[in-house]
């Protein structure tokens, strides 16, 4: 079974899960390794209850990423957005919101049950000016020029080819567009195996870039005006059960990975004069 295939049968489960009223997709043996979606420091506390309260309960527990990045991307309204992996769509529905009746949100997954369930939020929530569509990060179903914004949550660090990602999202944004990502980065060397351990527990399916090499894969795309900014960074406490349970010394290993492995938010954009709403009228 390759990456991709791993990775749309990790998220089949969580949308499963989710749609059998179990109450959280990163529980127990999920794909976190948390005792309980409230544990984890990864997919925890990410929105602001008055932000989520008005979305049905399944969207939100259906939510796997780390970070928010509707709420750093200064949406404007009338803007196109697509999140990249939009997942349950959470993601969607609340930039949906933002951008207004006049703007438009879209989801892209490869997943059918979580599409599914996405739809089906999406009906619940009532919102109109959503839609997902059925496709992969490396090849977006969309023409060139099409949309204002791009958003991820923690999903492009699952892709095995991320200079693919880049330039599709570079393709589709429109002159002065933007990206907008939630991603794990890693700061500076680890040893490999610990790497590995790392990436299964932040990540699900290992895959992170380390920072320069994020920076220098969005900049070969074209991308400008880039910048990383750490939301979250975790140490080997956070992941001291799941580190253990596979064997590692955990004390040994502690100063290896302190401050290398975070959650952050990528900005970058793409050159030319935006046509649409600036993000000075954010909502």
């Amino acid at each position: 079974m390759d990456l991709k295939d791993v990775v749309r049968e990790r998220y089949a489960e969580a949308a499963r899960r989710v749609g059998g009223g179990e109450a959280s997709c990163c529980g127990g043996s999920g794909c976190c390794g948390a005792a309980s979606a409230g544990d984890d420091p990864i997919t925890s506390n990410l929105y602001a209850a008055a932000e989520i309260a008005a979305l049905p309960a399944e969207a939100v527990q259906a939510s796997l990423g780390c970070g928010n990045p509707t709420a750093l991307a200064r949406l404007a309204l009338g803007e196109i957005v697509l999140d990249l992996g939009s997942g349950g769509g959470i993601d969607v529905l609340l930039s949906a919101k933002r951008v207004g009746s006049a703007g438009k949100a879209y989801g892209l997954d490869m997943t059918d049950e979580m599409l599914a369930l996405a739809w089906e939020n999406q009906r619940k929530a009532g919102v109109a000016n959503a839609e997902f569509l059925k496709g992969e990060i490396e090849r977006i179903p969309l023409p060139d020029q099409a949309v204002d914004v791009i958003i991820s949550n923690c999903v492009i660090n699952l892709s095995g080819d991320k200079d693919q990602v880049f330039a599709e999202a570079f393709r589709v944004l429109r002159p002065g567009g933007r990206l907008a990502l939630s991603d794990v980065v890693v700061r500076g060397e680890v040893p490999a195996e610990i790497r590995r351990s790392m990436e299964l527990w932040v990540g699900c399916v290992a895959g992170a870039l380390e920072e320069t090499d994020y920076v220098a894969g969005l900049r070969r795309a074209g991308f400008q005006d880039i910048s990383v900014e750490p939301t979250r960074v975790y140490n080997v406490d956070d992941a001291r059960a799941f580190l253990s349970g596979h064997g590692i010394d955990v004390d040994a290993v502690a100063p290896l990975v302190r401050d290398r492995f975070m959650s952050a938010f990528v900005r970058a954009r793409k050159p030319g004069t935006a046509q649409r709403p600036t993000p000075d009228s954010a909502t």
